[in-house]
């Protein structure tokens, strides 16, 4: 198994931005592939959570090509797809001209205080360079009252299990990767962020300390996907 190294993981912002760039294209057939179809599932428990409600503001950080952002808008609400890769956002746009992507930095969010009902960011988190001032920075986006819902690949709860998923994340997804990938380096990097991913109640903890209150998590497929959900005080 290859180790996790500083150096692989200690990427510039520029360096994952343009790693997501070449990626785009075919970034959500990739996805549904790797996650042997359980991305869409996880889709709809975020949608859920999120309760998005009919001229609502949403900010969906990481949201990419902004698949991620459609069951949003389908409820009615405003939902701002925002990511740090053009490549992305110009694929997005291609797909999707009618919503309002929007370019930036998840650490400096382009966007004034107590803006959004609900924030929301999935599988994207970990790949933010600086992941508490980014939760900051959906603190000072959401008014007071609203929600953020983060959708993250965590830790296995089944110690077993835990061992074949880490096995299939190291072994098996890079090769997978290479047949339906663009880019499939990138997604051995993405495999070894996962394995040095904060534990479920490690990420809450981060979240009370960024601000946000009645913090909770739910375990999704076993727990390697874990909801956490928390809100901001009125």
């Amino acid at each position: 198994m290859a180790p996790v190294t500083r150096a692989s993981l200690d990427k510039q912002p520029h360096e994952v931005a343009s790693m997501f760039d070449d990626v785009a294209e075919r970034y959500d057939l990739t996805n549904d592939v790797l996650s042997l179809g359980q991305d869409r599932r996880w889709r709809k428990e975020v949608a859920k959570a999120v309760d998005a409600r009919p001229a609502q503001k949403v900010l969906d950080l990481a949201a990419g090509t902004g698949t991620s952002s459609l069951p949003f808008a389908r409820t009615g609400a405003y939902v701002v797809p925002c990511d740090f890769s053009l490549g992305m956002l110009q694929v997005g746009k291609r797909r999707q001209s009618w919503l309002p992507y929007t370019a930036g930095d998840a650490t400096r969010l382009p966007f004034r205080d107590d803006v959004f009902d609900a924030v929301t960011i999935s599988f994207g988190l970990r790949n933010v360079q600086d992941t508490d001032a980014a939760l900051r920075e959906l603190y000072r986006v959401t008014r007071p009252g609203g929600r953020v819902v983060i959708c993250e690949f965590s830790h296995p709860t089944w110690a077993p299990f835990r061992t074949v998923y880490t096995e299939y994340l190291m072994r098996a997804l890079p090769p997978v990767a290479r047949a339906v990938s663009s880019n499939p380096d990138a997604y051995v990097y993405l495999a070894e962020s996962i394995r040095a991913w904060p534990d479920q109640p490690a990420l809450a903890e981060r979240l009370r300390k960024a601000g946000w209150s009645r913090v909770a998590w739910r375990n999704l497929t076993g727990g390697v996907v874990a909801l956490h959900r928390g809100f901001k005080k009125g």
